[in-house]
């Protein structure tokens, strides 16, 4: 197995009248995976011949204030989908914990949702093409799926299940107790490093690739429907390898699956992925359904 890096979930910390702050990776994943996004949807945005009919569907100007969209659509979105996929009960007797985003706990799924809110909304106020924006915010989202990748592996988070591969992690914490019937540290796959390579790095490679070189934001929704497609396969695969949420685990479902039957089922995460793996398929097919038609 491979030993655990020597790093902290925090950057630093500050003692400041007797109380303590830190800023932890986890949080500067997202502000730097959400400023890196817009700056990236505002070099497409300066490249009129890259949208259909040469011109972008949005200006710098309104990028800007989209921002703020976007920020409390992925904090009010993720956090409330965590409250209520994976922890409904607890936050059912605690609902003032919601609000306790520095507790950690968000949903990826959640704060999705609440980003297509977000574009929604948004595009309607200000006469935005609503394919434009979406095109653009899926591949902007990219760099944040991996930054926030990233920091869960720096948490040692969402850790994957035990493994005898080679780059098996050695886990800290509860990850190396609870690996049945091991005695002492066990090795797990590093899922958090396969989502961030996968849904992040090769995804985001992807996306850009087809719309600067295969000309993909000139059909609507083409892009969209890829980013949906290809991050819900991706997660999907993934679960496979990843420790399901303990609150799944039980004696007669060792494998922590929300829907089973028998031997067979599907993770929580894997639920929520076919939604995603669904819509992207649709998009993809009446996108490229209109551009043969244009």
């Amino acid at each position: 197995m491979i030993a655990f890096p020597p790093v902290t979930p925090e950057v630093f910390t500050v003692t400041l009248f007797g109380r303590t702050f830190a800023l932890r990776w986890y949080a500067l994943a997202y502000i730097a995976g959400i400023l890196i996004g817009w700056r990236v949807m505002l070099r497409l945005m300066r490249r009129p011949a890259l949208w259909p009919g040469d011109r972008a569907p949005a200006t710098p100007d309104q990028l800007e204030a989209f921002l703020t969209w976007v920020i409390l659509g992925v904090i009010a979105g993720g956090r409330i989908g965590y409250a209520l996929f994976y922890r409904p009960l607890h936050f059912l007797q605690n609902p003032w914990e919601i609000l306790a985003v520095w507790q950690g706990g968000m949903s990826f799924h959640g704060g999705f949702v609440g980003v297509v809110l977000a574009v929604i909304l948004f595009a309607r106020r200000h006469g935005i093409p609503l394919s434009g924006l979406s095109d653009a915010i899926a591949i902007g989202a990219t760099p944040a799926i991996f930054l926030v990748r990233i920091a869960n592996f720096i948490n040692a988070e969402l850790w994957g299940r035990p493994t005898a591969l080679p780059w098996g992690m050695a886990f800290p914490g509860e990850a190396a107790q609870t690996c049945p019937g091991i005695t002492g540290v066990c090795a797990r796959h590093p899922s958090q490093l396969y989502e961030a390579l996968l849904e992040g790095l090769a995804l985001g490679l992807l996306l850009l690739w087809l719309a600067y070189r295969r000309g993909a934001l000139r059909t609507p929704w083409l892009v969209s429907g890829i980013f949906f497609l290809g991050y819900g396969l991706a997660r999907f695969a993934v679960e496979f390898v990843r420790q399901p949420d303990a609150q799944f685990v039980t004696p007669d479902n060792p494998l922590g699956l929300a829907l089973h039957w028998g031997g067979y089922g599907l993770t929580m995460g894997q639920v929520l992925t076919l939604p995603m793996i669904l819509a992207g398929l649709v998009a993809v097919i009446a996108a490229r359904r209109r551009g043969r038609g244009a």
